[in-house]
């Protein structure tokens, strides 16, 4: 395994970490243990949860993945081998859904932070988390595959950034957080974290958790530099692109089980024909070198400098270590011109 640094944090995380976002639909209880014994003995050590997982969050379910991690915490008793991390939901996009999360009015405000961030304690029987993250901006902005910026109004209740960085500061002096990420987040967001932090002694964040794959590399633009000049490190999620970049699901196939099969059957952000034209020539290019498309795909992530860790979310122990071989995949200039030019002829398909 190999390691990278956190942030200008003292962690050193594995550059591949274990995603559990299908555990309590897709995945029971003993599926997710066995997820992470085997994930603990390949070195993986970052562990990446929320309080709504599982996906698509639901009131029967949701904190249901938080709790399979604390169990196993507490058979196992080796709390000090993983880097755990969790989020707090940030306000419901829908109005008419995750109403179950706080009525839907999850604002990153003291009684959310507080409420949540106990919660996810108690369910992963842990007195502290390593990395405590802002699931989603507590503002209207463009996020999960909206392309166009909204120009509409934040909510009255929503909380300042300034406001959720005081809040959390008190849990970091109360020993309950090591230390502060956001996700889903924007250039701009970034950049005020980082402004109040550096005017107002307030904790900086570490990290920041976005999708990032080879059909969506828009972290590239704006937010890489961050990573370079502030040290803010990506915590690439979907880097498979929910499983897609295996090929799995051309040609309209739809395998027995499969995320895109069952619970997320209506999801669209991978089903246009450009995306699925750039995955069939992803596909074939890593068939043509003899390896995996899940490894290509995986190994274009990891190579950058500003990805502290690829987030890989896998149902079965197979999946895990046919990750795991990305380790050691080497991608040659040739590859990786080949790479470029599908880049340059499909352009981020899928943000």
């Amino acid at each position: 395994m190999l390691y990278r640094r956190l942030g200008h944090t003292d962690l050193n995380i594995s550059l591949l970490s274990l995603g559990s976002m299908t555990w309590g639909h897709q995945n029971s209880e003993h599926d997710a243990h066995q997820q992470l014994d085997a994930a603990l003995a390949a070195g993986i050590n970052f562990v990446d949860t929320a309080e709504m997982y599982p996906t698509p969050t639901h009131a029967d379910t949701w904190t249901t993945t938080e709790r399979f991690i604390g169990t196993w915490l507490a058979a196992r008793g080796n709390r000090d081998k993983i880097i755990l991390a969790s989020k707090i939901a940030g306000p419901s996009r829908d109005p008419a859904g995750q109403t179950h999360i706080r009525d839907g009015l999850s604002h990153h405000d003291r009684r959310n932070i507080v409420a949540a961030l106990d919660g996810s304690l108690k369910r992963l029987q842990t007195d502290y988390l390593d990395l405590y993250q802002l699931h989603w901006p507590d503002r209207t902005t463009n996020i999960f595959g909206a392309r166009e910026y909204p120009y509409l109004d934040d909510h009255p209740d929503s909380a300042a950034i300034q406001q959720t960085l005081v809040v959390l500061d008190e849990q970091v002096k109360a020993g309950k957080i090591r230390h502060i990420g956001v996700s889903n987040e924007t250039p701009w967001g970034v950049a005020q974290f980082l402004r109040h932090s550096e005017d107002q002694q307030l904790p900086r964040i570490a990290s920041i958790q976005n999708p990032y794959s080879l059909l969506n590399r828009l972290y590239e633009n704006g937010l890489s530099e961050f990573s370079h000049r502030e040290g803010v490190s990506l915590l690439a999620y979907s880097p498979l692109a929910f499983g897609t970049l295996t090929g799995k699901y051309l040609n309209g196939a739809q395998p027995a089980g499969a995320r895109l099969s069952s619970v997320y059957r209506t999801f669209n952000r991978y089903g246009s024909s450009e995306a699925q034209s750039a995955i069939a020539s992803y596909v074939e290019l890593a068939r043509s070198r003899n390896l995996s498309p899940a490894q290509l795909a995986l190994a274009f992530v990891i190579r950058q400098p500003f990805v502290a860790s690829a987030i890989t979310g896998q149902t079965s122990l197979a999946q895990l270590q046919e990750n795991l071989g990305a380790l050691e995949v080497q991608l040659d200039d040739a590859l990786l011109n080949e790479i470029q030019a599908v880049h340059r002829r499909i352009f981020n398909p899928a943000p």
